[in-house]
């Protein structure tokens, strides 16, 4: 008797395909849809883990575009320090799709940049980019400054990627109830004060999720219609939730709702691909492997995994594999050393709330 799944490819069953094979041995996880070639602009934007994915690209030669480079004469510790070639543009990281839509919206011109600011002993830090100048700013004139050219940076990689890539990393997020505008963190936890009636907590919904990373893309879009979009979801659990939930269960909800809102919005939108980092990482298949002993940090060797199937696809795909050999002198490829403590020199606001482990 004939079947849909009379014709399926042996990758449709799990015996062959999965139980039968080393993770090691697991193929044909990505069919990417688009031909990425080393010489198309290429941005990284979102959560932590796309860092990971910034520094690959540049390893392997791509063209990983930077609007926002370090100044000449920076020191390569210097420029990590101040959060330079971190992401594309100094954003920080943008971890809901909210935020994205947030710094879309003031890229295209759609809202208005807020003058917000927060205040810790006595310096000036960015509510939407905490981290992105350690011992934060002088005057609010000069964060205010440097907030708008990393706007216009941001815009700038809008016009001038061919493929924008964003990792979503969460679905619990602060808001101003005033201004209406998203914090990157909860307020008072970097710097700043944390104020119940001011400040407003929302864990967000699919809906919400899908409807913003949407709202953003055709924003984007509008500036360069040529332009392709790779979502991923990162497997990096919570550091802390505002949830009622244990923080477990916190993480396998808010993960599960991004990667559904990835998938939905891959499968019904053309000009957008989705990459199984997660998959890749977090499957039982893999058996927490790829997981420091803090059994949330993922290790150069789960790094390395992820990003050669990233490239064994885009080959499959007709694309390129690049060659470890180009380098750009923008980012120069990371020592053994380097890549030994990658994972300690990710730009993560998130791990700021480490430090109100105990405090209740």
């Amino acid at each position: 008797m004939t079947t849909p799944y009379s014709t399926k490819p042996e990758r449709s069953f799990w015996r062959p395909a999965v139980a039968s094979r080393s993770f090691f041995d697991l193929e044909e996880l990505w069919h990417p849809r688009f031909d990425i070639q080393t010489t198309d602009p290429i941005v990284t934007f979102g959560s932590c883990f796309a860092q990971h994915i910034g520094r690959a690209l540049v390893e392997r030669g791509f063209s990983w575009y930077s609007a926002e480079p370090a100044p000449p004469g920076l020191s390569t510790a210097n420029a990590r320090l101040f959060n330079y070639d971190v992401f594309s543009a100094r954003t920080g990281n943008i971890y809901t799709t909210s935020m994205l839509l947030q710094w879309t919206r003031w890229a295209t011109g759609a809202a208005e940049i807020p003058a917000a600011v927060w205040k810790k002993d006595g310096r000036i830090y960015d509510p939407f980019r905490p981290a992105i100048e350690p011992n934060g700013f002088k005057t609010n004139q000069e964060m205010l400054a440097n907030r708008k050219n990393s706007v216009a940076a941001f815009r700038e990689c809008m016009k001038v990627a061919k493929y924008f890539v964003f990792t979503l990393g969460l679905t619990e997020s602060w808001f101003d109830r005033a201004g209406g505008y998203e914090y990157a963190i909860c307020p008072g936890t970097a710097a700043g004060e944390f104020d119940a009636d001011r400040h407003r907590f929302k864990n967000q919904t699919v809906g919400e999720i899908q409807a913003d990373l949407i709202e953003a893309i055709d924003l984007m879009r509008e500036v360069n219609p040529a332009l392709h979009f790779i979502l991923t979801v990162s497997p990096v659990p919570l550091v802390a939730t505002n949830s009622e939930n244990h923080v477990l269960v916190a993480t396998m909800e808010s993960k599960s709702i991004l990667r559904a809102v990835a998938g939905q919005v891959a499968r019904e939108r053309g000009e957008v691909d989705y990459f199984p980092s997660y998959e890749l990482i977090n499957s039982p298949v893999i058996r927490g492997t790829f997981f420091e002993p803090n059994q949330r940090s993922v290790n150069s060797q789960g790094v390395a995994f992820v990003m050669s199937k990233f490239f064994e696809g885009l080959v499959e795909a007709g694309g390129s594999l690049g060659t470890r050999e180009k380098t750009n002198p923008a980012r120069p490829p990371l020592s053994t050393i380097e890549q030994r403590s990658a994972r300690t020199d990710l730009v993560c606001e998130e791990e700021l709330l480490q430090a109100f482990e105990g405090a209740s």
